[in-house]
């Protein structure tokens, strides 16, 4: 008998992302999530989906969130002032916390178009100033939940009872799912979980009302707020490709001013000194 406590999620808004020229190396750009919705998109600050070259993110800084990027196609290098390198591939994680500050650079090898999503978490107040970290979650070595024509990998949170060891600041599930035409799968999640749908590939028709969705469409989550439990359904009327991400809300105030993201002007203004003066390690260039 089915669990009449979880709720199945409706989706209260669908968009088009569209991709537009980037200029340069930058090649195209597409805003997942755009930025400036802070209370509506909480936790989560924006998403951006990006094709770019070498020369396009060099170093720069970052204080007061936590940066996750997907690589969808190409090889990234990523390279910070602390002495962390390292490269990613297609179908790789990484999850940056950013923290009280660092410098880093995001980097295609030579040669390479990369592909890759990226999304900002928001930090609570009490986190803000936490020691920065990187987990990078390769693609081989996440659990993955394997049902008939469908495959969730989990690279942060669980599905069902397959759990990811990442680390989170801030709760948050981040899950691939593949499904065959004519499959369904469903993913389960805390009722106070804000969360969305971006389709990467094929179409099919999600939660309660059976909402269709496209390729390069958003679908945004109805609120379940007073619900412990709730879960989502997708079913594929085409091969699909898409992620699910969705995190406990945070609920304080958001300043954002470039790559820093605090809770007031102030907290603002002490980043840009702190980063001026050396306090986010030393500087480094391209």
């Amino acid at each position: 008998m089915a669990d009449k406590s979880v709720r199945q999620r409706s989706v209260s808004r669908v968009w088009d992302v569209v991709t537009r020229p980037g200029g340069g190396p930058h090649i195209q750009v597409g805003q997942v999530l755009p930025p400036g919705n802070w209370e509506e998109f909480d936790p989560f600050l924006m998403m951006a989906e990006d094709w770019f070259q070498q020369g396009t993110f060099p170093f720069h800084p970052h204080r007061g969130i936590e940066t996750v990027t997907f690589v969808i196609d190409g090889k990234l290098k990523h390279e910070d002032n602390h002495g962390g390198v390292g490269v990613l591939e297609p179908g790789d994680v990484q999850w940056m916390t950013a923290g009280k500050g660092i410098i880093h650079s995001e980097d295609p090898l030579p040669g390479e178009t990369v592909h890759s999503l990226q999304l900002w978490v928001n930090l609570p107040r009490k986190k803000k100033m936490t020691d920065p970290r990187y987990q990078d979650l390769r693609a081989k070595d996440m659990p993955v939940r394997q049902g008939q024509g469908a495959s969730v990998k989990v690279f942060s949170g669980s599905s069902e009872n397959i759990k990811a060891k990442t680390l989170n600041h801030v709760p948050v599930t981040y899950v691939e799912v593949v499904l065959q035409a004519g499959e369904s799968v469903t993913q389960d999640l805390p009722g106070t979980y804000n969360g969305f749908i971006y389709i990467l590939e094929g179409s099919g028709y999600f939660g309660k009302d059976e909402t269709r969705g496209e390729q390069k469409q958003v679908l945004w989550l109805g609120s379940q707020k007073e619900q412990n439990d709730s879960e989502i359904t997708f079913h594929a009327d085409q091969p699909l490709r898409a992620i699910l991400v969705a995190g406990e809300p945070i609920r304080e105030p958001v300043v954002a001013r470039g790559p820093f993201v605090m809770n007031t002007e102030q907290e603002i203004q002490e980043a840009f000194t702190d980063y001026q003066s050396g306090k986010f390690g030393p500087p480094r260039t391209n």
